[in-house]
């Protein structure tokens, strides 16, 4: 009979039925408890289910993040790993997960993303000894190229929605802001003298149809616009016509005096503008592609449109915009023609030839 206490101080016990097992399995014990690469064998029992929901709990999530996080667990999770055992998950059964997920390529890896936050948490509580999750593929994004709106688009977006709301159209396409963080901009973000814009906070849908503020996205989020006339004149009518003489109230707010919604919004203005437009699968976010599109065709290089759009690196904006800068294929052109023409003397046959 082998007995020890683990890292907590609990002490454990197993039996052999040799006693050069016991020893080899002692020196193991031991070697494990030193390193600190030791792992409670009654703690992989418990399963997938427990341990995440437990995970779950302790995670600082925003109320929009929580709940896509259990849904995702619950619908697509759960019912295939979440009666397992933790350490009886091996890496075949995570990639037979992925493969048979009934969802878009583009949903797989949100999903698998939590599962491997799960795993990851697992292995650092020393609850499996390594990760099952390494080296899982999945499955390839087909390449979408987004095409930005028109000018003659946004106008007619901002014509058809409701007039309480055209700045926030003008102010979108104009700044690139996400839709919390249009939904989050305040009277004193707004300042009409520098023409800058402040972007300090998102507002998010909360429990029972609240609005909740919340801090921004990353800390690249965080930044001050440059803006033009034509979004400062939006913004300067609007506070006129529907404002509010305190500088901490929201600058786009409902009938009510209340932030925005971004769920009601949706539903109940931006659909019926986007139809009376023509054009019905146009999303609020894509502003933020159009505002990105007019700053690429002005010549901005990738690492001023990554600020503008307070994105964490300039290969994120490359990633989804590269396709909108100008192709090079003639300026290598005039770059070869322009060092031979300047640096290269004329070649002429010789007389002798």
């Amino acid at each position: 009979m082998v007995r020890w206490r683990d890292q907590a101080g609990k002490q454990r016990k197993r039996g052999f039925a040799r006693k050069l097992d016991a020893d080899r399995f002692r020196a193991e014990v031991e070697h494990k408890l030193n390193s600190g690469t030791y792992v409670d064998p009654a703690a992989g029992r418990v399963t997938f289910e427990a341990y995440a929901e437990r995970w779950r709990a302790m995670q600082p999530h925003r109320p929009n993040t929580a709940a896509r996080t259990r849904s995702q667990l619950t619908k697509h999770v759960y019912p295939v790993l979440g009666p397992r055992p933790l350490a009886q998950i091996v890496a075949s059964e995570l990639q037979a997960f992925v493969t048979g997920l009934p969802v878009a390529p583009s949903s797989v890896r949100p999903i698998w993303a939590t599962v491997r936050a799960i795993l990851s948490a697992a292995v650092r509580d020393r609850a499996i000894p390594y990760d099952p999750a390494d080296r899982v593929k999945l499955p390839e994004l087909p390449r979408q190229q987004i095409t930005p709106l028109t000018v003659e688009q946004v106008e007619r977006l901002a014509g058809r929605i409701l007039p309480r709301y055209r700045a926030l159209v003008v102010v979108g396409a104009g700044t690139g802001l996400r839709q919390g963080e249009l939904f989050g901009l305040q009277v004193a973000d707004v300042d009409f003298l520098r023409r800058t814009l402040t972007v300090d906070r998102q507002v998010q849908p909360g429990p029972s149809g609240t609005v909740v503020p919340g801090p921004l996205k990353n800390r690249h989020s965080y930044r001050t616009l440059p803006v033009g006339r034509v979004v400062v004149d939006a913004l300067a009518a609007h506070l006129e016509a529907h404002g509010s003489r305190s500088r901490e109230a929201y600058v786009f707010r409902d009938d009510d005096g209340q932030p925005l919604h971004r769920n009601r919004f949706n539903r109940d203005v931006w659909a019926p503008a986007r139809t009376a437009a023509g054009l019905p699968e146009v999303t609020c976010h894509d502003l933020r592609h159009f505002f990105a599109s007019v700053l690429i065709g002005a010549g901005h290089n990738p690492k001023a449109v990554a600020e503008r759009l307070g994105h964490a690196d300039p290969a994120m904006t490359l990633r989804v915009y590269a396709h909108l800068w100008p192709d090079d294929d003639d300026r290598t052109r005039q770059a070869i023609d322009d060092v031979f023409r300047r640096d290269v003397p004329t070649m002429r046959p010789s007389k002798e030839a």
